[in-house]
């Protein structure tokens, strides 16, 4: 998301070529070779500037697997911000979104919102034109719930293969809607339950958005210095120690602990803190019950009911 410069307009120039390279390298040193992207990125120079990078580095397009997203359409002088997964929109933005990577095919496209007026069967229908064209060999989607997932599925002639969504060690409602089943806490979350149930089940890839927590735990600046977030940081910071291993490393393992074998997904474009998730995977698989409680108690500042 942060790569082309980020949000603000303006054309790419050399800077923002090279800080792709050095995102991309400190990726690939780190074993990360799936790169997200979206169609609305930094209004399309995300996927532009990814787009120069292949093409400056011959080879590289086959070390790598691509995943975007389509279906959200942002505001313009003439018409509010909306949702459009129409069949046609869906083909046109995945045209799109290979001009700029300059790339004949992406591994992985996601639904990137629910559109209250989408048809399953367009959808279905855009997916199958593209993957018979060899453009998509994969549809997921981002940011839906099981219900969601099972109506879209029923039109689909092969399983999904992945849910998007927002999941940290500050962002816990994903394990809250389960273990405050039949709890008056419930009521409050905004994690529709099941949804983890469904696509372990369903053999559907958990992808965790924002896994970091904008680094609330891994010393970004202006985090809290009281209460439960540095609380949650202090015991990070001691657990990196005990792994030798960075805070950003130990945030992901516990992440990668669940047995739902979540992926998160890394949106900073800073080499520094790609390669410091670099022992995540190591992390998860040393990190026993007591240390992952101790943390998600820690972050959601009170004791489990």
């Amino acid at each position: 998301m942060g790569l082309g410069g980020g949000w603000p307009s303006g054309p790419l120039g050399a800077a923002e070529v090279a800080a792709a390279h050095d995102a991309v390298d400190a990726a690939l040193e780190a074993g990360i070779s799936v790169f997200d992207h979206a169609d609305i990125y930094a209004h399309g120079k995300a996927e532009e500037v990814f787009g120069k990078v292949l093409a400056q580095r011959p080879g590289l397009r086959d070390q790598v697997h691509l995943q975007t997203k389509c279906g959200i359409v942002l505001p313009g002088a003439h018409h509010p911000g909306r949702y459009d997964s129409s069949r046609e929109a869906v083909i046109a933005r995945v045209e799109d979104s290979l001009r700029r990577l300059g790339t004949d095919r992406v591994e992985t496209l996601l639904i990137h919102r629910p559109d209250p007026l989408a048809h399953p069967e367009e959808i279905a229908s855009a997916f199958v034109q593209l993957r018979n064209a060899g453009k998509v060999l994969r549809l997921g989607v981002s940011n839906m719930s099981a219900d969601q997932m099972r109506w879209l599925q029923s039109a689909l002639p092969e399983p999904l293969a992945a849910n998007q969504l927002e999941m940290s060690l500050y962002r816990s409602q994903w394990l809250e809607s389960g273990v405050l089943v039949n709890h008056p806490e419930a009521a409050g979350l905004g994690f529709p339950h099941g949804v983890l149930e469904y696509c372990q089940a369903g053999g559907v890839e958990l992808q965790a958005w924002g896994p970091l927590a904008q680094g609330r735990y891994s010393g970004a600046p202006g985090t809290a210095e009281t209460g439960p977030d540095a609380a949650t940081a202090e015991l990070v910071a001691e657990l990196a120690d005990e792994k030798e291993c960075a805070p950003e490393a130990v945030v992901l393992g516990w992440l990668m602990r669940h047995p739902a074998g979540i992926r998160p997904v890394v949106g900073t474009s800073s080499p520094d803190r790609i390669r410091a998730c670099a022992e995540a995977g190591r992390v998860a698989r040393s990190m026993d019950r007591a240390q992952w409680y101790a943390l998600w108690i820690s972050a959601r500042g009170r004791a489990l009911p």
